[in-house]
């Protein structure tokens, strides 16, 4: 298990009613579990973070299985939701 940061962005944050909180898991698989549960009085946040993107230490996760993602002590998880530009 590893402890760091989870940080909500934009719509996220607003699911979560917070720009970030701790996780407390071994893979981004778990730490999105843990959330969804911490959460689901929320109604919005399982659905927003179903098509968030995420950042793990920097590093942009892609397509990559959740589960195999191992999460470090210290480290920092970036929940970003699709959003628009031009």
């Amino acid at each position: 298990m590893a402890v760091g940061t989870m940080r909500y962005w934009a719509a996220a944050k607003e699911a979560a009613g917070t720009p970030e909180e701790p996780y407390d898991a071994a893979t981004l698989a778990d730490a999105l579990l843990r959330a969804r549960e911490r959460h689901a009085d929320s109604g919005r946040f399982a659905a927003v973070v179903a098509n968030c993107s995420f950042v793990v230490d920097g590093d942009p996760v892609g397509r990559r299985d959740h589960a195999g993602i191992e999460l470090t002590e210290g480290g920092t998880v970036e929940v970003l939701p699709p959003f628009a530009g031009g």
